[in-house]
């Protein structure tokens, strides 16, 4: 896919539901009693990985495309299924329903395609292991596939080494089904997407400091759930309505939970104009529509607490940097190392095959902004992240930039590219 550069942006766009929350509305709705109706699901390959996992246990869920209605089977109610779970491409589903998994009374194998196989899996596996749980690895290198066989597990209370939504959700997951309180605190505290949700299918959780409690349950209770816009897939458009001249975008009914949306306190950082419009709150969740315009941007630094607010952003944010004045410096973000690519090196290789001034640190990466870009041919290395990110850097570089694999942006957002071309005012 090619892309070239443009005089303006302008229009509004609604982006699609946001993932981490789409993923936990099956998976709760599953292990609840009754009908979940879960409105604005995200119909990426990831979330559809995960119904087909649940209906692989037995779970009842018609998919209507924005509507996804589950009809749960209760917290101890899944059944074996009879072959492998799975999860393609996503990390959330293997490692939040390995919580789910570890109190079972059945035996399952958890797989996914090439990526996933490489990806740490022992951030789960141990504290589970801790609570009781059985995971083995078949390749013995705490990667998938995974084996669970089920087991009366207790509570912990769990140190972890990294501040991340999965490693807590999972052991949160475990907690429902132990015999006593489960604790996980964090270094700095990540989305809380299961936190709320959790409690609003009548869940017992409760936050201190960094600290993330739950109660054993009896039941979970079938609930709506609306999802609203994915910040991940916002922040494409928000980033592309700041470095493309001329430019206005209103990008609607974004989530702007505080856990995530680190990306707005960078703009702010790096004098972007951004505006909250119509801020409400749904289902325990913040949403606004985002008014964004053109700005002349500086560099920050992007560090500490606010790493895991914004870790999946991080890659647009480091291709905006190189339209602001002046350096921009991430750091802490070594978790960027194990995503679906290695997104520091990746990045790091695209931007200066494009001309950008950036180098790679073991967490992180300094950009040093200001230097023209020009159009090169950018491997996505099947990394849906990367992919949008320089379609829109691609929209400010001289020439002609080529995307090889973009269409693994169908991964988070299947119609990103056309919505992308709606805002392109070619006048």
């Amino acid at each position: 896919m090619k892309f070239t550069r443009i005089k303006k942006l302008r229009g509004e766009v609604t982006v699609p539901g946001d993932k981490s929350i789409s993923h936990r509305g099956v998976m709760f709705g599953s292990i609840a009693e009754g009908t979940t109706e879960i409105r604005g699901y995200l119909q990426g390959a990831d979330c559809l990985s995960t119904i087909s996992c649940f209906r692989k246990m037995g779970v009842d869920i018609e998919n209507n495309g924005d509507t996804v209605s589950v009809h749960g089977r209760g917290l101890r109610g899944l059944a074996c299924p009879d072959s492998d779970l799975d999860c393609g491409n996503s990390g959330t589903t293997m490692r939040l329903i390995c919580g789910i998994l570890a109190a079972q009374d059945f035996a399952v194998t958890l797989t996914g395609d090439a990526s996933i196989r490489k990806r740490p899996m022992g951030r789960v596996i141990e504290p589970l292991a801790l609570m009781g749980a059985q995971i083995q690895s078949r390749g013995g290198n705490s990667r998938a596939p995974l084996t669970i066989r089920g087991r009366a597990l207790h509570g912990i209370h769990y140190t972890s080494k990294v501040a991340s939504a999965q490693v807590k959700s999972a052991i949160l997951l475990a907690g429902l089904y132990a015999d006593g309180q489960t604790r996980v605190t964090e270094p700095y505290v990540s989305r809380d997407h299961s936190e709320i949700m959790l409690t609003h299918f009548g869940a017992h959780v409760c936050r201190e400091g960094t600290t993330a409690i739950i109660s054993p349950a009896r039941e979970l209770y079938g609930t709506l759930v609306k999802v609203p816009g994915d910040i991940s897939s916002a922040a494409y458009f928000l980033c592309a309505g700041l470095i493309v001249p001329n430019s206005q975008i209103l990008i609607k009914n974004v989530g702007v939970n505080p856990t995530r949306a680190g990306i707005l306190k960078v703009i702010e950082a790096m004098g972007g104009q951004i505006t909250l419009l119509n801020e409400r709150t749904d289902c325990g969740e913040p949403a606004a529509d985002i008014l964004v315009c053109s700005s002349s941007l500086h560099g920050t630094v992007i560090e500490g607490a606010l790493i895991p607010t914004l870790i999946d952003e991080l890659p647009m944010i480091a291709a905006m940097a190189c339209f602001a004045e002046g350096t921009t410096v991430i750091r802490d973000a070594a978790e960027l190392r194990v995503k679906e690519s290695d997104r520091i090196e990746v990045m790091v290789q695209n931007l200066s095959a494009m001309g950008a001034d950036v180098e790679a640190t073991d967490d992180g990466m300094v950009i040093r902004g200001g230097r023209p870009l020009h159009g090169a041919v950018i491997d996505s290395c099947q990394d849906h992240r990367v992919a949008m990110t320089f379609a829109v850097a691609g929209l400010c570089a001289d020439g002609e930039t080529k995307i090889l694999g973009a269409e693994c942006a169908s991964i988070s957002y299947p119609g990103f590219y056309k919505d992308l071309e709606t805002l392109v005012d070619r006048g």
